[in-house]
């Protein structure tokens, strides 16, 4: 009489058979298609910082590049006119990025509510200054600024107010470039801080109402907590922007009078193109470089989720 022998499983699962390999060219296929946006971010980005740097250490002497290491970040300290352009650039930012934002922030809270008619509407207004070039508005408001001319002056004098120099007076200079910035950048980003509103959960707004949360208590301890991480990007953008800002400085007074609206954008170009001091000028970029990425920590510290 025979006896079946039977196996007792060890747990030892069977090694897989190792599979067809896949041929070199399949295995290279994703790096082809990555390659020409690499070759392209190389030649257009790559090449171009790394070039700037390398001129940031030259200065040209008599048309012949000399080797000055970094005497051209050293002469940024005590120069006046980079302060001047810095101080400007740091004015807008801390005046007129600020109120735009908060702007933005009230215009958003007016698209979300339901008591507005025409929601749609109001808000493809409000977002189609941005749509408008940078060229084209400067000169739009460079000529309705105009102390003679300008249609803004000819409205203030109907109602019994003299002409104002806008483009002409140091503080009105100032006060015309941020009128300028927030006109064609608030309903850019009222639209970026709504996309984010819309996503906080009604739920919360229901809660806040069953516990007796006035509107203020409302939008204090329920809308700006959601809304933290949108005004964290429009406050970074903000910033990068301003302290980029060239076109409407340049357009609407050359960064004058007497350099009240010189900013470090066009301090830069002055540099680079009237005087062709191209090492100076890249050292002044490599200095905006360092300033917004510090600046944007900060903000990152400040703004970004603490949890």
């Amino acid at each position: 009489m025979s006896t079946a022998t039977t196996e007792r499983p060890t747990g030892r699962r069977p090694a897989p058979r190792p599979g067809p390999s896949r041929p070199l060219g399949r295995r290279l296929a994703p790096y082809g298609f990555v390659l020409p946006a690499v070759v392209l971010f190389a030649a257009f980005k790559l090449y171009p910082i790394a070039w700037s740097f390398l001129l940031s250490l030259y200065k040209s002497v008599d048309g012949v590049d000399t080797f000055v290491g970094g005497d051209n970040y050293a002469r940024l300290l005590r120069d006046p006119l980079f302060r001047t352009a810095l101080k400007n650039t740091g004015i807008v930012l801390a005046v007129q990025v600020p109120v735009m934002l908060a702007l933005a922030t009230g215009l958003a809270v007016a698209f979300n509510s339901r008591v507005l008619r025409g929601r749609t509407l109001f808000r493809l207004g409000f977002f189609l200054p941005m749509v408008t070039g940078l060229v084209a508005y400067g000169v739009i408001f460079s000529v309705l600024l105009n102390e003679k001319y300008g249609l803004v002056n000819w409205l203030l004098q109907q109602v019994g107010i003299g002409a104002v120099p806008w483009l002409t007076d140091p503080l009105w200079a100032k006060l015309s470039l941020a009128l300028a910035l927030t006109w064609h950048y608030t309903g850019y980003n009222a639209v970026i801080l709504l996309a984010r509103l819309q996503s906080i959960p009604a739920e919360l707004y229901d809660a806040a109402a069953v516990d007796g949360a006035g509107p203020w208590k409302t939008f204090r301890y329920v809308t700006l907590p959601g809304l933290r991480p949108a005004l964290l990007l429009t406050t970074v953008l903000s910033t990068i922007g301003t302290l980029q800002i060239f076109d409407e400085p340049w357009i609407l007074t050359r960064g004058g009078p007497d350099n009240a609206t010189l900013t470090i954008g066009v301090y830069l170009y002055q540099n680079a193109f009237s005087y062709f001091d191209f090492g100076y000028a890249s050292a002044i970029a490599y200095a905006l470089a360092v300033l917004i990425g510090i600046l944007g920590l900060v903000q990152f510290k400040v703004l970004g989720d603490k949890s």
